[in-house]
C-alpha cells in the first residue's frame, strides 16, 4: 500500500547551476549528492522536511534515449513542461521579497486566489515554481476569473 511521497522528479540542466538555484536562494537542504558513474543522484529538500525530496534529474540516459532527452531539454527550456512544484510558505510576500533581493526573477507578484497568496517563478532552466500561502477557501469571484482569462 502506498503510504505517501517521498520523491519527486524536476528536471534541470545543470546540477551545480541547480544547486546554486535550489540551495544558494531558494534555501533547500541537499538530501543525496552520489556520483553513480552513469548518472548523478542529486535530491534537495526544503528545511525540516527531509523524507520529501525533490531529485534534480538531467534529461538523457538511463532514463531515456538521447534522442527523447533532446526533445525534453527543447521542452523544459521553452517552459513548456507545465509546474514542475508548488512551494508552501508561512508568508508569502515575504518570502517573494526576500528571493527578490537575492536575484530570483518572478513571473508573477504575490496575489490573492481562492485557496490562498501565490506568487510564481521560473527556474534557470524554465521549470515553473509556484510559491503559496494558504489561507482559507473562498468563493471564486468574476474578478478571480477576469483574471484569469487569457484576455486578464
Amino acid at each position: 500500500m502506498i503510504t505517501g511521497i517521498s520523491i519527486h522528479s524536476v528536471f534541470v540542466l545543470d546540477h551545480d547551476v541547480a544547486l546554486d538555484f535550489y540551495v544558494g536562494k531558494l534555501g533547500f537542504v541537499v538530501g543525496s549528492d552520489v556520483d553513480m558513474g552513469f548518472m548523478r543522484w542529486l535530491t534537495i529538500a526544503a528545511p525540516g522536511q527531509p523524507d520529501r525530496e525533490i531529485l534534480l534529474t538531467v534529461p538523457g540516459p538511463p532514463a531515456m534515449s538521447d534522442t527523447a532527452a533532446e526533445k525534453v531539454r527543447d521542452l523544459l527550456t521553452q517552459g513548456a513542461l507545465g509546474t514542475a512544484a508548488i512551494l508552501s510558505a508561512d508568508d508569502c510576500r515575504a518570502t517573494y521579497t526576500e528571493l527578490l533581493a537575492k536575484g530570483v526573477e518572478f513571473t508573477q507578484v504575490p496575489e490573492e486566489q481562492p485557496y490562498g497568496i501565490d506568487c510564481a517563478l521560473r527556474d534557470p532552466f524554465g521549470n515553473h515554481i509556484r510559491i503559496t500561502q494558504r489561507t482559507a477557501d473562498r468563493e471564486i469571484t468574476d474578478d478571480d476569473l477576469a483574471r484569469w482569462s487569457p484576455e486578464g
